[in-house]
C-alpha cells in the first residue's frame, strides 16, 4: 500500500491540455489565450523545418487519443513529401460520438485556441495549406465557438496568407457533421466531408495518408491529439516522452460516467494511476454505498471488465524484458498497453462504471440499441447483425428470453467482427461478446425466469 503522501502526489492531476480550462476568469477569446502564452509555440514552430517537427512528434511517442492509439508521428511520416505532388489536407476529427466520451467538447468549449494552435502547427509540419474541423452536428454551440475563434485567429494573422510573415499560408474551416456515429470513422468522415454518404472506404488502398480527401494525402487526428502537438513543440519530444510511461507517453483525459459519486473529466499522466484510484480516490467511490460490478474502460465499444476477476497482463521490466503478473481490476494502471493486455482497450478514454444493482442484460440491450441505430448499412454482416442482436436483447429484457439466446448472441456477433469494411463491426460485436462471456449467468437467468413465468401462466 502506498504511503499517504505518495498517494496524494500520484492523485494530483497533471493538467497539460486542460491547464486553463476550468481556471476562474479564463475565457474563450484570443486575448485571454495570448495573455496565457498562446500562439508562442506557433511562432517557434514556424522557425523550424517541418521535418524537424515531425521528428519531434515521433520522438515524443504521442499516440492518438481518438480510440486506436496509433503513433501520431508514424501516421504523419506516411506522407513522402519528396515524391508527393498533390495537395495535403489536415482534418481534425471532432465528431465525438462514442458513448461515455465527452473530453474533446471540453477543449472546444473552454479552450478553442489551443486546438487551433495545435492544428496550425500540425498543418505546417505536414505541408498542408487547407484544414477542416469536422465537428459533430449536435454540438451547435461548439461550432459557433470555433467559428468565432477562427475569425479571431485570422484577424491576428495566425491564419490566412503569409502567417506571421513566415511565407506559410493556411486556412481552416468548420464542417458540421450529419449526426452519425459512423462519421467518426476517418474514411467515413472523409466521404461525408466530400458531400457523400458516410460509407467507410476499403483499406487498402484507401489509407488517408495516401488516398484521403479528394484522393489526396490526408492526415486525420483527434482533438486531444492535436492539442498535444503544441506542448511537444514547447518542451521537445524527448521531454514529452518522459511524461507517463514507455510507449504510453503524455497525459490522458479520462471521462468517467455512471455509478460514481463524482463523474467528470480528469487528466493524468498515462499509467500514473490505477483504475481503482480513479474510481475510489478521484471520483469518490461507487455512489449510494453500492459495490462495483463492472467497468467499460474506453467508451462503449470497448469490452467490459468484471470486478472481482484476476487479469494476467504482461508488463515490461526496467531491463526491457517482459513479465506476466496478476492484477485485480482495480489495480490495472490506466495506460494503453495494460488495459489492452487485460482484454479490453483504453479507446477514447470513456470510463463507464456499473454498480451491483445493474441488470447487465438491460445494459447490453441499451448499448445494442445504439449500434443498431448507428450502423451505416454498407456491410451486410453489420447491418443485419447489429439489428438482430438488438432484437434478441430487447426480447430478453421484455420477458421473452430463451435458453439458447446467450449462444445465439455469440453466434451472431461472431459473424460480424472481422467481416466489415471498418471497425464498426467490432464496435457492435465486442460488447455483446464480453457481456455474455463475463455475465453469462444473468443471461441464462433471464431464460429461466421467462420459462417459470410461462409455466405459471399455463398453470393458471
Amino acid at each position: 500500500m502506498a504511503e499517504s503522501g505518495a498517494l496524494t502526489d500520484r492523485l494530483r492531476e497533471h493538467r497539460l491540455i486542460l491547464r486553463y480550462a476550468d481556471e476562474p476568469g479564463y475565457s474563450q477569446d484570443i486575448d485571454c489565450y495570448l495573455r496565457h502564452g498562446g500562439y508562442e509555440q506557433l511562432r517557434k514552430a514556424l522557425s523550424m523545418d517541418p521535418a524537424a517537427i515531425v521528428a519531434e512528434v515521433k520522438a515524443s511517442g504521442l499516440r492518438g487519443r481518438g480510440g486506436a492509439g496509433f503513433p501520431t508521428g508514424t501516421k504523419w511520416g506516411f506522407i513522402d513529401h519528396t515524391k508527393n505532388r498533390k495537395p495535403v489536407y489536415l482534418l481534425c476529427n471532432a465528431d465525438e460520438s462514442e458513448p461515455g466520451t465527452f473530453k474533446d467538447r471540453q477543449i472546444i468549449y473552454k479552450d478553442p485556441h489551443q486546438l487551433l494552435e495545435g492544428m496550425i502547427i500540425a498543418s505546417y509540419a505536414n505541408r498542408a495549406h487547407l484544414a477542416y474541423i469536422y465537428i459533430r452536428g449536435e454540438m451547435v454551440r461548439g461550432a459557433q465557438i470555433l467559428e468565432r475563434a477562427l475569425a479571431e485567429a485570422r484577424a491576428k494573422n495566425f491564419l490566412g496568407t503569409n502567417i506571421l510573415g513566415s511565407g506559410y499560408d493556411l486556412d481552416i474551416f468548420v464542417f458540421r457533421g450529419a449526426g452519425a456515429y459512423i462519421c467518426g470513422e476517418e474514411t467515413g468522415l472523409i466521404e461525408s466531408l466530400e458531400g457523400k454518404r458516410a460509407y467507410p472506404r476499403i483499406k487498402p488502398p484507401y489509407f488517408p495518408a495516401a488516398l484521403g480527401l479528394y484522393l489526396c494525402p490526408t492526415i486525420v487526428n483527434n482533438v486531444e491529439t492535436l492539442c498535444n502537438v503544441k506542448h511537444i513543440v514547447e518542451m521537445g519530444g524527448a521531454a514529452f516522452a518522459k511524461i507517463g510511461t514507455p510507449n504510453n507517453t503524455g497525459t490522458r483525459i479520462w471521462c468517467v460516467s455512471g455509478d460514481v459519486r463524482r463523474p467528470g473529466y480528469y487528466e493524468y499522466d498515462c499509467g500514473a494511476i490505477t483504475l481503482g484510484e480513479l474510481l475510489y480516490d478521484v471520483c469518490g467511490g461507487i455512489r449510494d454505498g453500492n459495490r462495483l460490478k463492472a467497468v467499460i474502460p474506453g467508451g462503449s465499444s470497448a469490452k467490459v471488465l468484471r470486478a472481482g476477476e484476476i487479469y494476467r497482463v504482461q508488463r515490461k521490466k526496467p531491463d526491457g524484458s517482459a513479465e506476466e503478473i496478476e492484477m485485480r481490476l482495480e489495480d490495472l494502471p490506466l495506460d494503453f498497453d495494460t488495459i489492452a493486455a487485460s482484454g479490453s482497450m483504453s479507446g477514447s478514454g470513456g470510463v463507464i462504471v456499473m454498480d451491483h444493482t445493474r441488470d447487465m442484460v438491460e445494459c447490453l440491450s441499451n448499448l445494442s440499441a445504439f449500434y443498431a441505430h448507428e450502423s451505416c448499412g454498407q456491410c451486410t454482416p453489420c447491418r443485419e447483425g447489429a439489428l438482430w442482436m438488438h432484437k434478441i436483447l430487447r426480447r430478453m429484457v421484455g420477458g421473452g428470453a430463451r435458453p439458447e439466446d446467450p449462444q445465439l448472441l455469440l453466434d451472431v456477433s461472431g459473424q460480424i467482427a472481422g467481416r466489415t469494411i471498418c471497425a464498426f463491426g467490432e464496435a457492435c460485436s465486442w460488447p455483446v461478446e464480453s457481456f455474455v462471456a463475463k455475465f453469462r449467468e444473468e443471461f441464462e437467468a433471464k431464460a429461466t425466469a421467462a420459462q417459470e413465468s410461462e409455466s405459471l401462466s399455463r398453470a393458471c
